[in-house]
Formats: structure tokens, sequence, C-alpha cells
């Protein structure tokens, strides 16, 4: 998942990242490329404890959601990766049926985003259901 973050900046090297679809998930770095890094540790112990908690890996809003609200103003905006599939639970293996056509442009699609199939229909169905 890509979850939009803000950074901050009062001298130009060191940033705090705040991470809005996270309430309470924040970080920091040295430069601009460690607290991008520092972020996704970040987002991955958070999203951590909200499993253990029984909760469920928020989908990431687009970042337009977050840029007019005043407490990140003067940031600078950019988004992460973050491997939530271990959070899924264990995968399960299933049979379905697609139609031939779209089934080659789901492949074709794939191979050029170096993504996997079951990979990819698994973030569509987590799209779709929000």
């Amino acid at each position: 998942m890509r979850f939009p973050v803000v950074l901050h900046t009062d001298d130009g090297v060191r940033f705090g990242v705040t991470v809005p679809d996270l309430p309470g998930c924040f970080s920091a770095g040295d430069t601009f490329d460690d607290a991008l890094a520092c972020v996704v540790e970040a987002i991955d112990l958070h999203l951590e404890g909200v499993i253990e908690d029984g909760g469920e890996v928020p989908t990431p809003s687009a970042i337009r959601k977050h840029i007019d609200n005043p407490d990140y103003g003067g940031g600078v905006w950019a988004l992460v990766d973050v491997d939530v599939s271990r959070f899924d639970g264990r995968a399960e293996k299933i049979n379905i049926t697609l139609p031939r056509r779209l089934l080659a442009k789901i492949d074709s699609y794939v191979r050029a985003h170096g993504e996997t199939r079951s990979g990819f229909l698994a973030e569509a169905a987590r799209r779709a259901m929000g």
C-alpha cells in the first residue's frame, strides 16, 4: 500500500514525518531520505499494534484529502510503499474463473509493473471494498 506522508523541517536538513491516515504515527530522520525510510518502519510498527488490538489495516487516502488541512501547511508530501501483506493472515489458494481476454490484460499489466497476478487481484479487491 502507498501511504501519504507529510514532512516538515525547521532547519532544511532534519525532517519530522506525519502519517495523516494513521493518527499517532510519527517519525523523523536526519535527512529527507532517512525520514522516508524511518516512516516506513514507523507505519509497520503502528499497523502491527492496530492488528494486535483487533483492528484492520486502513486504506490510505489520497493526498488531496489532507492537503488543505492547516496542520500540514508548509509540508512536503510524499507517498511511501508499505508491504502490508504480513497483516493479511495466511494465504489461501482459490480457484476463480475470469474471461480469457481480461486475464491476458491482467497478466500483461502485472508483468509490466513487476507485480504478481495474486497481488494485483488482492489489491484490486482491497481498493474496491475500501
